[in-house]
């Protein structure tokens, strides 16, 4: 695999940066490339009052997250990193059809802190923000 091939990484984004979402643009121009789900093993809460999403993978009542993948290069996935709000983290997560991909997590322990709502069950990020 040539080193331009290994540095492009599969993203699945389920925030703000959605299509239709305020930071869709820090995605520039990275290719879309499908509507997916993440496996059921993860919670979605509303940090900071709103302000972004937070996930984290759980061993007990997970749902499956709505998002988008996309393909990004070294420069656009490493520009987007840098937009992300404190404390958020890339990890890899399953998709609900096995396919791994990196997803810009937040630390539960942050979430309890924080007393974050759970908004798993609104249908995803972009239902929540329609909802406001």
């Amino acid at each position: 695999m040539s080193d331009a091939a290994s540095a492009v990484k599969h993203v699945f984004i389920c925030g703000s940066a959605l299509r239709g979402q305020p930071d869709h643009q820090n995605l520039q121009s990275a290719t879309f490339l499908r509507e997916a789900k993440t496996a059921p093993s993860y919670r979605l809460h509303a940090v900071k009052d709103g302000w972004h999403p937070g996930i984290y993978q759980t061993e007990t009542n997970g749902i499956s997250i709505p998002g988008e993948v996309y393909e990004l290069t070294a420069e656009q996935y490493n520009y987007l990193v840098s937009t992300e709000p404190p404390d958020m983290y890339p990890a890899e997560v399953t998709l609900e059809d096995g396919e791994k991909a990196i997803a810009m997590l937040y630390p539960k322990a942050l979430i309890d802190e924080g007393g974050w709502p759970d908004i798993s069950d609104i249908g995803g990020w972009a239902a929540y923000k329609a909802q406001q």
